[in-house]
């Protein structure tokens, strides 16, 4: 049976959202009872969440922003009319970036996955700025802090952020963009929040080709993604060959979201989960942590969870030939898609 590290902490609770905020606590509810579904099918190992240090946050995030959130501590307020704190915010923030590391560390030491149920998210937020309901960016903080050290005995070199939340994910692509030691791959909807990620913003410098954009016309659904991760997402995984695999799992690409505008179904997740899988050594065990981003209907997100988690068993084999059954605009989408990134990846097959 697969052991599985759960991050939590009754501290992302206290993040306190405004009324009507879509970031709220439920979402952590709805989450674990994502997990409470499947617990029979895993070993589930319990961490207790450190919270990051000031040297680990700096890392990817410059001193005056770390200072800036650092103030909010015991008030309430606004970064901006999305960006919320309140007085357990920063807190919280701290604790969600330590606990990824701490699901890390977890790997190193025998979990074959992770998954780490932390708010407040983080994938908007720049290395100088909260923003689209981000105040630290903890998957980027995990991916820097992990490059300075070893997983399983080998040193980590690569690290591969996947992100399919809904929205792209500036923050991370802005902290990572001239670097080849993360590689950041985002499926989003465009248009959309923030208005970034568009298929020729491919990296600079040392890092040319290593952020893959892939930005997909709203009403996507599972065919759509499962075909962008056959034709571009896989085969860039493969020939990368990261040593840790960070996902950016954010479920407001679900069908029920009110926040997005795909058609992707709990079913649909599974199957990105499992092809990602296939695309590792081993299946990524031992180097594979699912980190809570958006997701802001609860039916939604409870079942997303689910199915993620149900992807992971890939006793059942790789997965088939993706669907092709759509309109000639989807498939002129795609082609594109991979005629911009066949630039810097081979893929031909």
């Amino acid at each position: 049976m697969l052991t599985l590290a759960l991050v939590d902490d009754d501290l992302f609770l206290k993040h306190r959202a405004p009324h009507g905020h879509p970031e709220h606590q439920g979402r952590l509810i709805a989450a674990r009872r994502g997990v409470e579904s499947v617990q029979g099918r895993f070993v589930v190992d319990r961490l207790q969440p450190r919270d990051a240090s000031f040297e680990e946050l700096v890392t990817v995030h410059a001193a005056e922003h770390v200072a800036r959130v650092a103030s909010t501590a015991g008030k309430q307020g606004a970064f901006d009319p999305d960006t919320y704190f309140s007085a357990d915010s920063y807190a919280a923030a701290v604790r969600a970036a330590g606990g990824l590391l701490a699901g890390v560390d977890r790997l190193a030491t025998g979990a074959d996955y992770a998954l780490a149920l932390v708010r407040p998210p983080g994938h908007h937020a720049t290395a100088s700025r909260a923003m689209g309901f981000c105040l630290f960016n903890s998957v980027a903080v995990a991916a820097g802090v992990s490059l300075e050290r070893e997983l399983r005995g080998r040193p980590v070199e690569r690290v591969l952020v996947l992100d399919w939340d809904v929205h792209h994910g500036n923050g991370t692509q802005d902290i990572f963009y001239e670097r080849r030691d993360v590689l950041y791959v985002s499926l989003h909807q465009s248009p959309q929040y923030p208005g970034t990620g568009a298929a020729h913003e491919c990296g600079a410098g040392d890092g040319a080709g290593y952020t893959v954009n892939l930005p997909l016309a709203a009403g996507a659904d599972d065919a759509v993604y499962e075909a962008a991760f056959e034709r571009i997402v896989q085969p860039v995984i493969r020939q990368y060959q990261p040593d840790l695999v960070l996902v950016s799992a954010g479920y407001d690409a679900h069908v029920r979201d009110p926040l997005g505008g795909m058609a992707v179904t709990d079913a649909g997740f599974g199957a990105m989960t499992r092809r990602l899988l296939d695309a590792l050594p081993d299946g990524g065990r031992g180097r594979t942590l699912f980190a809570l981003e958006g997701g802001y209907d609860d039916e939604g997100l409870q079942g997303a969870v689910r199915a993620t988690l149900e992807g992971l068993d890939i006793q059942g084999g790789a997965p088939g030939e993706a669907s092709t059954d759509w309109s000639p605009s989807r498939a002129t989408e795609l082609e594109l898609l991979v005629d911009r990134h066949s630039r810097h990846w081979d893929l031909s097959s």
